[in-house]
Formats: structure tokens, C-alpha cells, sequence
């Protein structure tokens, strides 16, 4: 019997959530990138407004489902959406942002009931284009934080920086779902 999961990728606008799901996934990446016509054109000429969708196969008969958010907050309606029969959250943080830990803050809380009830493992991205602040510090800023999540530098170009961040959620969640790709 085929076992089927499902984990979510979410993130401000521009960290990674797209190009990571592109890197892990074994079919073609579904997406739904529009025209930016807001703010976001600064930063890139276009978006994710529904979803992107992946699928990484563990095994013959084990296989994860890779779905991205939006992540302008006025696509926010399409978070608990994808949140449904999710596993486990994958949260990509740009630190060239100019407020990076804020970004951290405000998606842990706008999925803050799903992270209960699964886990959160978060992924810092862009850290070559600006290392400050680095790792520790993030862990710092979560000192009152109830889970503390796996926090990694990552390249989401980087298949093998995209692959240990989902699995030591994987991890987090359930050793045994590593088995197969650890």
C-alpha cells in the first residue's frame, strides 16, 4: 500500500519556497505564478498566488507531497487550505529581508495551530547575500518559543540543503519516515 504525506512550504515573498519545491520534486513543478502587480515586482517579476505543488517519492511505497504557499498575506485564505492533512511545515526565512526575524515571528504565528499539531523545521535562505543576522541568533529570538524547530542555512537552488531541512522535520515528526531517504 502506497503511504502518502504531505508537508507545506511557506515563507515570506522571494525566500526559496518555489525554487525548493523545484529542486525536491521527481515530476515537473506545478505552479501558479502570476505577474507581480504589487510590491513584489520589486523584489521579482512574478508570484505564487494559489499554490506550488511538488511530489518527492521515498520509496516505492512511500512518497511526500510537497505543497508551497503563497506568501503575500493577502493569499493567506489559501494557508489553511493547503495546511489540511499536512504533516509537518517547512518555513523558509530570507535574511536579506530588512526584517527577517519579523517574517520568522509572523508565519510561526499565522501557523501557529498547525505547527502544534505537527512541527516546523525553518530553513534561512539568501544568508550568502547577507549573513546577519546568523543562526544563533534566530535561536536566540525563539528562546520562549514551545517547540524549539531545527533551524538550517540553506540554498533552496541547493537539492541537498532542501533535502536535510525536510528531513530532520521528518526526523522531528517520526524517525521511522527517514529511513528510506536518510
Amino acid at each position: 500500500m502506497m503511504a502518502n504525506h504531505k508537508l507545506i512550504f511557506t515563507g515570506p515573498v522571494g525566500a526559496g519556497k518555489t525554487t525548493a519545491i523545484s529542486v525536491l520534486s521527481d515530476i515537473p513543478l506545478v505552479s501558479t505564478d502570476e505577474v507581480a502587480s504589487d510590491m513584489t515586482q520589486q523584489k521579482k517579476p512574478k508570484t505564487t498566488v494559489a499554490m506550488d505543488y511538488g511530489l518527492m517519492n521515498l520509496s516505492a511505497t512511500e512518497r511526500i507531497h510537497l505543497y508551497g504557499t503563497p506568501g503575500q498575506e493577502r493569499f493567506d485564505f489559501m494557508w489553511d487550505i493547503l495546511t489540511e492533512g499536512g504533516i509537518g511545515l517547512v518555513l523558509l526565512i530570507d535574511n536579506s529581508r530588512a526584517n527577517p526575524f519579523q517574517d520568522m515571528h509572523f508565519f510561526l504565528d499565522a501557523f501557529r495551530e498547525f505547527i502544534v499539531r505537527t512541527g516546523v523545521v525553518i530553513g534561512i535562505s539568501r544568508m550568502d547575500v547577507d549573513p546577519q543576522p546568523k543562526i544563533t541568533d534566530y535561536y536566540q529570538e525563539l528562546e520562549g518559543f514551545a517547540k524549539k524547530p531545527p533551524i538550517f542555512e540553506v540554498d533552496a537552488r541547493n537539492r541537498r540543503d532542501i533535502s536535510l531541512l525536510v528531513q530532520a522535520l521528518l526526523y522531528s515528526l517520526d524517525p521511522e519516515l527517514v529511513g528510506a531517504n536518510g
